[in-house]
This record gives structure tokens, sequence and C-alpha cells, in this order.
């Protein structure tokens, strides 16, 4: 693992279709976010996301902010990615694995201009998110 890629993977106990359907709305981000900075999607986000589908979230870090996504990968219940203005992609890949889905997801930050991110400790606090996050969603799937 790269000090600017983290990735956490999790087996949770439910078919990829319900696992997708929840990342893929970004009305249910929300609810999934490990962090705490992420609230809800601002103007006309799609309920369902699609390759391409433009979407932007309110956050809150300290102070308020709004970050525009695109969706960079889709799969329909194996992959979806996006990013924001940097580039930067979060990226969950589900893999059926008997009666559940195994999940990673990652954060890939690995431009020159991460480079800051790195030396505040980002990777570990967003390996910790992530594994927050993980354990959310499978208490929604549950």
């Amino acid at each position: 693992m790269s000090q600017r890629y983290v990735s956490v993977s999790r087996f949770i106990p439910a078919p990829p279709s319900v696992i997708f359907d929840i990342l893929a709305n970004p009305y249910e981000h929300h609810r999934l976010d490990g962090s705490g900075t992420v609230q809800l999607p601002r103007g006309d986000a799609p309920h369902r996301l699609f390759l391409g589908a433009r979407f932007s979230m309110n956050m809150r870090m300290g102070a308020s902010y709004v970050t525009a996504n695109r969706v960079v990968a889709f799969e329909e219940n194996r992959v979806i990615a996006w990013c924001h203005w940097a580039r930067f992609v979060w990226r969950y890949e589900l893999s059926p694995q008997g009666e559940g889905t195994l999940v990673t997801e990652s954060f890939d930050f690995r431009r020159p201009w991460g480079l800051p991110l790195t030396l505040l400790g980002w990777a570990e606090k967003t390996t910790q998110s992530i594994r927050a996050t993980l354990e959310r969603l499978e208490q929604l799937v549950s």
C-alpha cells in the first residue's frame, strides 16, 4: 500500500446487487460515510449514478464546502468509482463470495498535489474512515 493509495476489504453477508444499489445512490452516501464529512447531495444529483454522471456533495470538515464529482468507473454490481476536481478517486469493487460479497473500498490520491495530504497523515485517517464506512455499509444491508 502506497502512502497515497489506501484500500480496505470487508466481507459483507449480502448480494452484490443490494450493496451496489446503495453505493450507486448518492442520497445514501451520508449514511455510509465513516469520516463524518459527507452530507447530502447538492442540486439535481441523480438518484442512480452511471458512468459519466456528475453530482455534487455537501461536505463538512470543520467548515462546510462542496465537492463536484464525476463517475469514472461503473460496472453494474461490480465496480463504481468517482473523482472530484483534484482527480482523487474513491472506488468500490464488489466480488461475490459464497453467501455474500467481498467489498473493497479504495482512495487514490497519488496525484502530485496529494503529497501535502500524505504529510498530514491522510493515509492513516482515510484507512480508519474506510473501515468505518464498510462497517456502516454492512449495517445498512443487514
